[in-house]
């Protein structure tokens, strides 16, 4: 292709849109102008040659969500880099080591100006990282892929980058750390993927006026990138379509996730470009492959991610492929103090699995390794767990999709209208930009709660429902008793305006031998239970014999469905 083919689609977009600058936030990417982008969209490396164009319809016609990746319905992400050697509060430490938190640096680590971010890197020695342990630590938790983040806002790239010279190739550990872990993930048999944070690290550090720090010194300015005109902020943007050509060209990623600094339409031409590059080389490598990007950051070829289920995603049943991403720790990177890091336990994360899989979503789950690349034993020990639940019930999760309602015995939320998502993903923000934001804004959302009950009466079981062929799965999230009771089921009933076409002709209980006893009548279908228990955590119920939806079109969700 032409450099003139090329420019003109990008150009005209960038008119087109009639973009506008704009304010720029902690997680949006810097304010630009149409000039500015245009001119980096048109600079230095072409899209590669094949059918797909740097505009979104000619990504819309050539782009299909992976099968794959709609059957995968569960993956592991990771944040890991620099800011885990501190180790203090969450993987924002840059940022905040410059304001609110720079006694606190000062007196753990010495002064700003004699220890700032960049000083980490010799810290950063990965002497615990192994890559093949953490691919097999993946592949037995039952996840499917593994795509870890590989540029966090810092601006620290965990591959051997010539685009950027602060990585660790150059400096710390001395290796290639996204090349091992890509060697590594495919060789234990799962889809490699690659996210990126990279577009919030031109605004993302502002040290307090007075501090003496040394984002101030010129000899810096590559890594912190503080110094802000025209020309730098085009450098910067030209980078960003550079860094993810290496990505591409280097490790070929199944998946490429990007972060909400990228959701502006301003961007447009930037994103349409790597695009058009990523789907041509998946067409010479003759594979499928996916963006997972949030909000409405691409109008075609990606599939939708949501930040935290609560309070961002979906609170019923959303049509399209999504995945909701959500940490096992109580930050997204690993933090030893302010306060003890805390993780999340296997049946919390299968609650969530069935929860979001009921809603016709997936699960992206990620890790937060120690500073030296350690992944400790709580964490270890979670993973295990759900891949031996996954061992047992995967049959209810791979591969399925929701049916015509998400499950009972929970008070469902509202749908989410466009203020309760603001207001929403606000607090969800505050938590990750520090203390002094949280009093601020609204709280979250709480999450569904059970339908209420006599105090001297049981808690309703709460169920969630999967579809896979003509099998309808009913995952209760604690063991019943000696009978199962499926109110949804009950004979006649309607659902969603309609009883169910069929009749069931069996229930079995995954990891049971044979086929349960039950009856159906007005107040259920009523199953009886063996006295052993399968497994731990959840318990998946296969119902045969009723006419199930079929699954949709593999297209992605869009954000207008959520409101």
């Amino acid at each position: 292709m032409s450099r003139a083919c090329l420019v003109n689609p990008l150009i005209s977009a960038v008119v087109l849109m009639g973009m506008a600058t704009r304010t720029a936030t902690a997680q949006s990417g810097p304010q630009v102008t149409p000039e500015v982008v245009a001119a980096a969209a048109a600079a230095k490396t072409p899209v590669a040659p094949g059918p797909v164009q740097p505009t979104w319809d000619s990504i819309r016609e050539h782009y299909t969500v992976p099968q794959w990746f709609i059957d995968a319905k569960f993956g592991i992400t990771m944040h890991w880099g620099l800011f885990s050697v501190a180790a203090y509060h969450n993987e924002w430490y840059e940022k905040y080591m410059y304001t609110t938190f720079a006694d606190w640096h000062a007196k753990n680590f010495g002064p700003q100006d004699k220890f700032g971010y960049k000083d980490f890197i010799p810290l950063f020695t990965a002497k615990d990282f192994n890559a093949d342990d953490v691919a097999q630590l993946v592949k037995d938790s039952g996840a499917k892929y593994f795509a870890p983040t590989v540029e966090h806002h810092d601006g620290f790239s965990l591959w051997n980058s010539k685009v950027n010279p602060y990585n660790p190739y150059n400096m710390g550990p001395h290796r290639d750390l996204v090349g091992e872990m890509a060697v590594a993930t495919r060789k234990v048999g799962l889809k490699f993927g690659v996210a990126s944070h990279n577009m919030e690290h031109y605004t993302f550090v502002n040290p307090t006026p007075g501090l003496k720090s040394d984002v101030d010194d010129p000899a810096n300015d590559n890594f912190y990138w503080h110094t802000h005109n025209d020309a730098r902020l085009q450098l910067f943007l030209e980078d960003w379509v550079l860094k993810n050509y290496e990505l591409i060209d280097q490790y070929q990623p199944d998946i490429i996730w990007y972060d909400n600094g990228l959701n502006g339409r301003q961007f447009d031409p930037l994103k349409m470009k790597v695009a058009a590059y990523y789907y041509n080389r998946a067409l010479q490598w003759h594979k499928p492959v996916t963006f997972l990007t949030k909000d409405s950051a691409f109008l075609a070829g990606s599939a939708l991610e949501f930040e935290k289920l609560n309070p961002r995603g979906p609170t019923q049943i959303l049509k399209g492929v999504w995945d909701a991403e959500e940490p096992i720790g109580s930050t997204w990177g690993y933090s030893a103090t302010n306060p003890v890091e805390t993780f999340r336990g296997a049946q919390s994360i299968i609650s969530e699995l069935s929860t979001v899989l009921s809603m016709n979503g997936a699960l992206l789950l990620n890790l937060s390794p120690t500073g030296t690349g350690l992944i400790n034993d709580a964490q270890r020990t979670a993973l295990h767990e759900v891949g031996k639940w996954l061992a047992l019930n995967g049959e209810a999760v791979y591969g399925t999709h929701a049916w015509i309602v998400d499950g009972e015995g929970f008070t469902p939320l509202p749908p989410r209208g466009a203020a309760a998502r603001r207001a929403g993903a606000a607090a969800a923000a505050a938590v990750e930009e520090g203390p002094t934001a949280v009093a601020a804004v609204v709280p979250a959302t709480p999450p569904p709660s059970p339908a209420p009950t006599d105090s001297k009466a049981a808690r309703p079981v709460q169920y969630r429902f999967t579809v896979k062929g003509d099998n309808l799965y009913a995952i209760a999230q604690s063991w019943p008793g000696e009978t199962a009771t499926i109110v949804t089921l009950a004979a006649g009933k309607l659902v969603e305006g309609a009883v169910p076409e069929g009749k069931i002709t069996s229930v079995a209980l995954l990891g049971n031998s044979g086929n349960l006893k039950f009856t159906q009548d007005a107040d259920g279908l009523k199953i009886t239970l063996p006295a052993q228990k399968p497994c731990d955590y959840a318990y998946a119920f296969k119902i045969t014999g009723l006419k199930m939806n079929p699954a949709d079109p593999p297209q992605p969700a869009v954000m207008a469905d959520l409101r």
